[in-house]
């Protein structure tokens, strides 16, 4: 089946409480990995600039993972704009503001803020929903809290530090949508190729959907 993509950032927000943030160092791990996910219950996921393979490993999932929606994250030069889009990835994470041509991108952009003033700019800039980064480090749920007084409309995904054990925290909160987490397809795992074991992790994140008021 092949999941409908919104085409704002809020509705890709909103299908998952946990969008999965993958770091991938071998290409052949792309595919299954994804299918993992999306078997637990977690469609959504972004494929970190950070290997040498990032995009072509976003490339080989929307490829053969249908069901998979899938982005592109730490977006931090103007020509990662251009190469991911044409690797297909269908929405993008940055860890801040102010990239030259992001308006641009032409996938839905999820930018990173840390203070008030990054927000002030991002609101500026036309955006409603960004991502707290790094959370853990900014303040985690006791920043959104504050940042939810003076700007109230405006959605959080929180990602940095995230882990199982904080996420409901977050999403208990009304103006986070969703938080983005690594927690669900960790390093050790990848590498020893333990699918099952990530499938697992994805189902129990899924669960967290539940703690979700309607919006």
């Amino acid at each position: 089946m092949v999941t409908v993509l919104p085409t704002d950032i809020r509705g890709i927000m909103r299908i998952s409480p946990v969008i999965s943030a993958l770091t991938i160092g071998r290409i052949e791990d792309a595919v299954p990995l994804a299918q993992a996910l999306v078997r637990g219950g977690l469609p959504v996921m972004y494929v970190t600039l950070r290997t040498p393979v990032a995009l072509a490993a976003i490339r080989a999932i929307r490829a053969a993972v249908s069901e998979a929606i899938v982005g592109v994250g730490t977006l931090s030069r103007p020509r990662d704009f251009p190469e991911s889009r044409e690797a297909g990835a269908q929405f993008g994470v940055s860890p801040g503001l102010g990239i030259p041509y992001a308006m641009d991108a032409g996938f839905p952009l999820l930018p990173g803020i840390m203070t008030p003033t990054d927000l002030i700019a991002a609101r500026l800039a036309g955006y409603t929903a960004c991502n707290l980064f790094p959370a853990e480090v900014a303040g985690g749920v006791r920043m959104i809290e504050a940042l939810s007084r003076p700007f109230p409309d405006h959605a959080f995904c929180p990602t940095g530090g995230v882990t199982r054990a904080t996420a409901a925290a977050y999403l208990a909160l009304k103006n986070v949508l969703c938080v983005g987490g690594s927690w669900v397809a960790p390093a050790n795992l990848i590498e020893a190729k333990d699918w099952v074991a990530i499938e697992g992790l994805a189902r129990d994140a899924a669960t967290l959907r539940e703690l979700k008021r309607p919006s």
